[in-house]
C-alpha cells in the first residue's frame, strides 16, 4: 500500500525538462508558420486603405469632387479643404470639406501628395498618390489614382 502511495507522488511532481523543451519547441515552430503572415496581412491592409484613399471614388475624391461643384474648379492644395480662402471664393467655400489636415496622411504616416493641374490626368483633373510602403516618391510601389503602364 505504501509502495502505491509513493509512486503517485512521484506521477505528481510535475513536468520534465524534456517535455517542456518539447512544448516550448512546438510553439516556437507554429509562431514561425503564423506570425509573418498577420505581418504579411498588416501590409496588404495598408496597401488596401492607400488605395482606397487616392482612388476617384474614395471619401478624399469625394470632397475634392464636391469643392469643385462649389468652387468651379479642384483645390490647387489639399489645405484649401480646410481652410476658407478670402476674396471672391470666400463666399462659394462650403467647407471645411475635411476635419484637418492630419486626415491626409497615408497608412504610412506620409503626406498624401496632390497636384493640381494633374500631369497625368490633364488640366481639368487633379493627379493624388501616396508614396507607398517605402516612402519613396516615384518608385513602383507608389499607390496613384491613375493607371500604371
Amino acid at each position: 500500500m505504501q509502495a502505491t502511495k509513493r509512486i503517485r507522488k512521484r506521477a505528481r511532481r510535475g513536468f520534465t525538462l524534456l517535455e517542456i523543451l518539447i512544448v516550448i519547441g512546438i510553439i516556437a515552430l507554429l509562431a514561425a508558420f503564423v506570425v509573418p503572415n498577420f505581418v504579411h496581412t498588416s501590409d496588404k491592409a495598408k496597401v488596401s486603405m492607400a488605395v482606397t484613399a487616392v482612388s476617384s471614388g474614395g471619401p478624399l475624391g469625394m470632397q475634392l469632387d464636391i469643392f469643385r461643384t462649389h468652387m468651379g474648379k479642384y483645390p490647387t492644395s489639399l489645405k484649401e479643404l480646410v481652410e476658407k480662402p478670402d476674396g471672391d471664393d470666400a463666399a462659394k467655400w462650403g467647407g471645411p470639406y475635411i476635419k484637418d489636415m492630419n486626415s491626409l496622411k497615408d497608412p504610412w504616416g506620409e503626406d498624401l501628395q496632390y497636384k493640381f493641374p494633374g500631369e497625368l490626368h490633364g488640366e481639368d483633373n487633379y493627379d493624388l498618390w501616396s508614396k507607398g510602403p517605402d516612402k519613396q516618391d516615384g518608385t513602383d510601389d507608389d499607390i496613384t489614382n491613375w493607371p500604371k503602364g
